[in-house]
């Protein structure tokens, strides 16, 4: 029992250091653009800094102006959570790291919806006039923990499963 206390708490600690990295990058950002009244900040050649408020999912995808679709995309995140948070408890393996990361960051997300009814994304990388879908960190860790549970899946399923 108390190697699975020591996971859970490690999981737990997963979670909530990458909800607080989220939060602080958020609020550092919103905060600057309010002092500064600047719409874009430019870091590097092929970086900005640029705020805008996300009603959409992840890439601004899904962005309608109408209450019922964003309360429905909402509602079908939490259960997400949820149904993530149930996988959690379930799964005995290394894949949770990759879950808790998910979580943590869907969790910095979901706070935003909640909280200002939409998600500030800030990190426009760009080459040229070619630009990425604008992010923010929340995102980055969903992403690194989907595409390390897509490797999982590839590389090390059939020695699971043996």
């Amino acid at each position: 029992m108390q190697k699975k206390n020591k996971i859970f708490f490690f999981n737990l600690s997963i979670v909530i250091i990458i909800f607080l990295i989220d939060r602080i990058s958020k609020i550092h950002v919103i905060n600057l653009f309010d002092t500064l009244n600047d719409q874009q900040i430019f870091i590097a050649s092929f970086l900005n800094l640029y705020l805008i408020w996300n009603e959409g999912i992840a890439f601004g995808l899904l962005s309608f102006d109408n209450n019922e679709i964003y309360n429905f995309i909402t509602f079908f995140i939490t259960i997400i959570n949820i149904i993530i948070i149930y996988i959690l408890i379930k799964i005995n393996d290394f894949r949770r790291y990759f879950f808790s990361i998910i979580l943590g960051g869907s969790l910095g997300n979901l706070f935003d919806r909640l909280v200002y009814n939409a998600v500030p994304d800030f990190i426009d990388f760009h080459i040229g006039n070619l630009h990425w879908f604008i992010f923010n960190l929340a995102d980055i860790f969903i992403t690194i923990g989907v595409i390390c549970l897509i490797l999982d899946e590839f590389i090390f399923k059939s020695k699971r499963d043996v």
